[in-house]
């Protein structure tokens, strides 16, 4: 038995395995994944996997932590997200068994230390961040954001709008007080004929029916909220808006904006499988239940350095809390900024596209020590390069300028070519275009996961290039 903290775990030896001549480990190619992953996993600090189980001592030994780690770890790397297929891949595929060794978990056991661990996956990302910076890998030369649309686990069936809940109400509510009515004539009827003894028909239709009036009420209530919310960012922009207009002095065009509504549209929609996600245009013009991926990613190896899910269908609002997670990112994983001959700390670049612009997000960027280069609409192909206009001119208009600068337009274009392959790499060479579990804070760590593969992957292969070398 293995020990951890003086707790007993399932025998894991990993090192052993490569050295048996018969072993699956050693039918692998010399410088596998298999062999990267488990010589990382032994350089990283699993104590929040570990300390779960220390104070259990009921039931047989659980499977040792680092085992689990490195086999999900391997399975997100290669492709295979379902529990049920990871525990298959346990008993037939050889790099799978590299890892378990005679161990062989199965789906359940899989599932649910994933869910248990997701958070703890956090410092593992942190971790392996500061392995790639020590690497080389991560030098903030240039932080492009962006995201993308993942498809939840939420079934496009199990959806009502807001109107329809309303008139699903109503009829529930007329439904209990019949049925309940009928429950006291029947109860009445029952102790006359049976004494203590009622039959249960009415009341299970009874509690049926109430719990899918306490499910549609819940669901109103999410849509209201959101209704209110997204009123109130309304107000902000517009009073910012006209902030901005009147500083610049331009004339106000078009009709007067209508009042701003704080209830929900009736066509507005609540899921029923997975509540926290709203449906969303995916890239194929389809409307699903997603979640916004978001993903930082530094410029030198793409290795992703803030990762987050969010519920709105746009990118508004995610430039400040992408720029905070990147900045807790680099402090736990103890990345400095770069300097200059004074040792000064240098402002990150950090190039977004138009989706993020706004007059706050650049302000909040700038704030938190970024140089932001954010497009402020679609930009065209062979534009010359502009150069600051001399007079003051709006945020947007200074922002335009600053994007088509030499200096601009050359750190801009590298946008695309940093962040959205990551997108690509992930979802079309690794699979990963749907989430699996639910749940808004699960689905953050599983994406957590997601990211923190695709960083090993990126370090595991320019290793093997500088190896080459």
């Amino acid at each position: 038995m293995s020990e951890s903290g003086g707790k007993l775990y399932r025998p894991w030896e990993p090192e052993r395995y490569q050295h048996e001549p018969q072993s699956p480990a050693a039918k692998l190619p010399e410088g596998d994944l298999v062999f990267f992953l488990l010589d990382t996993v032994r350089h990283v600090d699993l104590r929040r996997f570990y300390a779960p189980y220390e104070q259990e001592t009921r039931g047989a030994p659980p499977f040792d932590p680092a085992m689990m780690v490195c086999l999900l770890l391997y399975a997100y790397c290669v492709g295979v997200f379902s529990s049920r297929k990871v525990a298959l891949a346990c008993e037939r595929n050889l790099a799978f068994i590299a890892i378990v060794g005679q161990e062989r978990p199965d789906f359940r056991t899989i599932s649910d230390f994933r869910k248990l661990h997701l958070e703890a996956f956090k410092d593992v990302f942190v971790q392996v961040v500061r392995l790639a910076a020590e690497a080389g890998l991560v030098r903030l030369g240039n932080i492009a954001t962006d995201g993308t649309k993942i498809q939840g686990n939420a079934s496009r069936h199990k959806a009502m709008s807001y109107g329809y809940m309303q008139k699903e109400v109503e009829r529930l509510r007329e439904d209990i007080e019949t049925l309940v009515t009928q429950a006291y004539q029947q109860d009445e009827a029952d102790d006359a004929a049976l004494g203590s003894r009622r039959g249960d028909e009415l009341p299970a239709e009874l509690a049926r029916r109430e719990d899918r009036l306490a499910r549609i009420e819940a669901a109103m209530r999410r849509l209201e909220a959101q209704a209110k919310a997204e009123a109130e960012a309304e107000r902000q922009r517009r009073a910012a808006a006209e902030a901005e207009r009147q500083r610049t002095g331009k004339k106000r065009r078009g009709k007067a904006p209508t009042p701003v509504e704080e209830s929900p549209a009736d066509k507005a929609q609540s899921n029923f499988t997975d509540p926290e996600l709203h449906i969303m245009q995916t890239n194929n013009k389809g409307w699903e239940y997603c979640g916004n991926a978001q993903a930082s990613v530094d410029g030198a190896c793409q290795i992703i350095v803030a990762c987050d899910v969010t519920d709105a269908s746009n990118d508004k609002q995610q430039a400040g809390p992408m720029a905070q997670a990147t900045l807790a990112t680099l402090a736990q994983a103890g990345i400095e900024r770069p300097t200059d001959e004074s040792g000064a700390a240098q402002p990150i670049p950090a190039t977004l596209d138009n989706g993020y612009y706004s007059e706050v997000a650049v302000q909040e960027l700038e704030a938190l020590g970024f140089d932001p280069y954010m497009a402020t609409g679609r930009q065209r192909h062979h534009v010359p390069p502009m150069e600051a206009p001399e007079t003051p001119t709006s945020a947007k208009e200074r922002m335009a300028a600053k994007v088509r600068s030499p200096e601009g337009k050359a750190l801009y274009a590298r946008r695309k070519i940093i962040v959205e392959p990551v997108f690509g790499q992930i979802k079309e060479a690794r699979g990963f275009r749907r989430f699996l579990l639910r749940g808004l804070a699960h689905i953050r760590g599983e994406w957590r996961l997601v990211c923190l593969t695709h960083n090993l992957l990126k370090m595991w292969r320019y290793g093997r290039v500088l190896s080459a070398v």
